[in-house]
């Protein structure tokens, strides 16, 4: 049976809910997102800052501003941990104004594995686009479908080319509702669209 994947990404149809911004240094300074996007392991110097941008209840997953980088609860922090270990880094962070403790996720596996002919629509940058760093690379991916036979082993990761999207195999995506996490919405990326 063919191993099913989802796409992880924050509820941002929940009532009232919070908006955390871009993680800072010790210093205050922000902290490029690159940095947690490279599909590779990282190193951070001292603790991180996630300032809220708009207050409101803390959900167990949230996007910082980027709406790329996971802020989560210690409850998701444990199934990632437990679930897939050598996929993910957790860096503890304050997050303002709130007691309880919290996590930027950096997911260290980057796998080439869109499946563009089964994908809804897949654009590329062109020379016309006056990107020449960018021609060749994805430009934009709608009803992201991978290849589930070119993902060995990995339980979370990023899809290369598509970097700002968060991948879970099924286990993982159940072991995070079983946990009851507020914030998590699941979108499958294998199958039919």
């Amino acid at each position: 049976m063919t191993r099913r994947y989802f796409e992880l990404t924050d509820d941002m149809t929940h009532p009232e809910r919070w908006l955390l911004g871009d993680p800072l240094d010790e210093q205050g300074k922000e902290v490029p997102a690159r940095r947690f996007m490279s599909g590779a392991p990282t190193h951070v110097d001292g603790r991180l800052r996630i300032p809220v941008y708009h207050p409101g209840p803390p959900l167990d997953f949230t996007r910082a501003d980027t709406g790329s980088i996971p802020v989560v609860s210690e409850k998701v922090a444990r199934v990632l941990s437990e679930s897939a270990p050598s996929d993910v880094q957790l860096f503890p962070v304050d997050v303002d104004s709130r007691p309880e403790h919290f996590f930027l996720v950096n997911v260290t596996r980057l796998v080439k594995c869109i499946d563009d002919a089964a994908s809804t629509e897949v654009l590329y940058w062109t020379p016309e686009d006056g990107r020449p760093g960018k021609v060749g690379q994805y430009r934009d991916v709608h009803g992201m479908r991978i290849d589930p036979s070119k993902v060995v082993g990995a339980k979370v990761f990023r899809p290369w080319g598509w970097r700002g999207s968060l991948l879970v195999a099924d286990e993982v995506k159940e072991a995070l509702v079983r946990s009851g996490a507020s914030g998590l919405v699941f979108q499958e990326v294998t199958g039919p669209g």
